[in-house]
């Protein structure tokens, strides 16, 4: 073999090498990020702590929900995982809608968001021996019509009539994200424009109505309902070991904290949380 057709085949080999160990070195890389990125951490900060997410981003507790779906002041948008809680209170029928002298019970009907954004009724009680006529059932409170609608804000409390100070909760429901910011806007500076007797967009909740939010989680395997502003510790106060799983790009990983932090367990829960409680 001449000297120079042994210099080439040394080049090739020496080439070959050279990318095999680059594919080596990449494939480490990756995996070392793919192992980097397998919890969410907790992490000590003022005024607010942390949650570090797989990818390096930090949120500030109160701003987690605001990762999970729109937030604004005073209202909250729904999203499939987030379901509407309406107890509605009943009094002896022609008397105040107040007080307990004439408080009979209540009806109380759930609705959970499905992948379109349509709400559907999956439970309803009733704690009353007879409803008054004069006021109608939990049921009927939101129209079928207002179910269909794709999105929804509830607003907690909602200032209607400023010569009576009552204050409503308000569910508002839009085909788009323009037309329900437009909705929004009017519902803050001209309430009767958007929630008049006839609107399809808008439903006021009475006075002696609780609209609420409310979350499935997963504690040691037993799935529970709890309230959308529920933290991990509202769930773990009696738990000597303490540990959360959390959805990240389609499934469960970690969430690190130190469990003598208090501050720490104050982590805000989500949609489908595992909590472990021992």
């Amino acid at each position: 073999m001449s000297s120079s057709a042994a210099q080439r085949i040394s080049t090739r080999t020496g080439a070959r090498r050279a990318i095999a160990l680059a594919c080596v070195l990449l494939f480490s890389a990756s995996c070392a990020t793919r192992r980097a990125a397998t919890a969410f951490r907790v992490l000590p900060a003022r005024p607010d702590y942390l949650l570090r997410s797989p990818d390096s981003k930090d949120t500030p507790f109160p701003e987690i929900l605001g990762q999970y779906t729109n937030v604004g002041p005073g209202w909250v948008e729904l999203r499939p995982g987030i379901g509407l809680r309406v107890e509605n209170a009943y009094f002896r029928e022609g008397a105040p809608k107040h007080g307990l002298a004439n408080f009979l019970g209540t009806e109380i009907v759930t609705y959970r968001v499905l992948p379109s954004g349509v709400l559907e009724q999956t439970a309803f009680e009733s704690r009353l021996e007879r409803r008054p006529s004069d006021q109608p059932p939990a049921q009927q409170l939101l129209s079928e019509s207002q179910k269909l609608y794709r999105l929804q804000r509830l607003f907690y409390q909602v200032v209607l009539n400023k010569r009576t100070d009552t204050h409503n909760a308000v569910l508002l429901s839009a085909s788009s994200v323009d037309e329900l910011d437009l909705l929004t806007n009017q519902l803050m500076s001209e309430p009767q424009s958007v929630c008049g007797s006839a609107s399809p967009h808008c439903t006021v909740f009475p006075e002696a109505c609780t609209a609420s939010l409310e979350i499935d989680i997963t504690v040691d395997g037993a799935r529970r309902t709890v309230p959308l502003s529920t933290v991990l510790a509202d769930v773990t106060k009696s738990c000597r070991h303490v540990g959360l799983n959390r959805q990240y790009l389609g499934g469960l990983v970690p969430v690190r904290l130190d469990p003598r932090d208090l501050d720490a367990l104050r982590v805000p829960l989500l949609p489908e949380d595992r909590v472990k409680c021992r």
